[in-house]
């Protein structure tokens, strides 16, 4: 499995550009900064997941001055030929996605997810520690459909059944609500608190999973035998049903669901510190590197298949010691890494690129 190509056109900076990286081993962009390495990777992401690593908005992604952004990869899955098309245009409000995976729209992100997973790390990846849960939540709903593409559904119907809600909180805000509307938001309740359940119970089990192998990746990294804490936290106590019910009048005054699966977080705890608040930015750095380490291995386990794995500028962060045991935890398979300094004396890719030179 790896992608074999990669064409860019109209992407950031980049008119047009042709990329080869090897498709089992590792791949260093290295060249000054603003020669477009992280556009590269941002690029990748892109096929990957219809997103961006960099930005919530897709017109950044378009070179400037120029209605659309294409880019086209090339991968295999064993004998398996994969061509993957994703075009970004630039409307006078918003900007438009279309993704073809050979010629055809995918259902879902885990139709994405089954053709290329990947994990990715960047300097503002210790942000999954640090700043708030929506980050969390992100990484954890990403990896869910990762490691599993049934779950690709539950997390989409929810998504729905909690934007139906939404919806309807709204337009009763500050308003008494009818007979009628009382009825439909029941009907929604229910399906919040079945759909809202069993994206808990898929969340659960990843925990479960993952908790063991970040304490392994962490204790490797910092070199040290912290104790790690990786656990679920609610937003809300006892039964979803009754909280829910508690909540009915907060909700209706604010206008959306204020407890449920998106208002959940991931406990992150060192030796019972809460990481999130009271470890060192090098034990915040560690943590978040091992969090991505494990994910990637939980793939790896669960679906018999090497994820890409993307670096963009990560050795730039870690102090030489932590550089060489990354090195050391790095994952088999297919990995781009990117870098505008001399690579750690341990590191031997099968490929370096000079972005400044140009690409064919």
């Amino acid at each position: 499995m790896g992608l074999h190509e990669l064409k860019i056109r109209n992407f950031r900076l980049f008119d047009e550009l042709v990329f080869h990286p090897d498709p089992t081993a590792v791949t260093v962009l290295l060249s000054p900064n603003g020669t477009g390495k992280t556009s590269v990777l941002e690029a990748v992401y892109a096929l990957a997941t219809a997103s961006s690593f960099r930005t919530n908005t897709a017109s950044d992604m378009i070179r400037t001055g120029e209605p659309l952004a294409e880019v086209h990869g090339i991968l295999f899955q064993h004998e398996r030929r994969i061509q993957v098309d994703l075009t970004l245009s630039r409307g006078a409000r918003n900007t438009t996605k279309r993704m073809l995976v050979n010629g055809q729209r995918p259902p879902s992100r885990a139709a994405l997810s089954d053709v290329l997973p990947l994990t990715i790390f960047t300097p503002e990846g210790v942000d999954i520690v640090r700043q708030g849960p929506e980050n969390r939540r992100v990484f954890l709903t990403n990896l869910l459909t990762d490691v599993d593409l049934s779950t690709g559904e539950i997390v989409e119907r929810f998504n729905q059944v909690l934007s139906q809600r939404n919806a309807l909180l709204r337009a009763l805000q500050g308003e008494h609500p009818s007979s009628n509307q009382r009825d439909e938001l029941e009907t929604w309740n229910i399906e919040f608190c079945k759909t809202g359940l069993q994206l808990v119970e898929a969340r659960l089990r990843v925990i479960e999973a993952l908790a063991p192998l970040v304490t392994r990746y962490y204790q490797e990294l910092a070199h040290n035998d912290l104790r790690v804490g990786v656990h679920y936290e609610k937003s809300w106590n006892g039964e979803l049903r009754n909280a829910l019910e508690n909540a009915r009048r907060d909700d209706l005054y604010r206008g959306h669901s204020t407890i449920g699966p998106q208002r959940d977080d991931i406990g992150l705890t060192l030796d019972d510190r809460d990481a999130r608040r009271q470890a060192s930015q090098g034990e915040q750095r560690s943590l978040a590197l091992a969090l991505r380490l494990a994910g990637h291995e939980l793939v790896r386990r669960e679906r018999g298949l090497d994820p890409l794995l993307l670096l963009d500028d990560v050795f730039s962060e870690l102090d030489p010691l932590r550089s060489d045991r990354l090195l050391q935890l790095l994952p088999a398979g297919q990995t781009l890494v990117t870098t505008a300094s001399p690579l750690p004396s341990g590191m031997n890719p099968a490929v370096v690129v000079d972005l400044s030179k140009g690409l064919s």
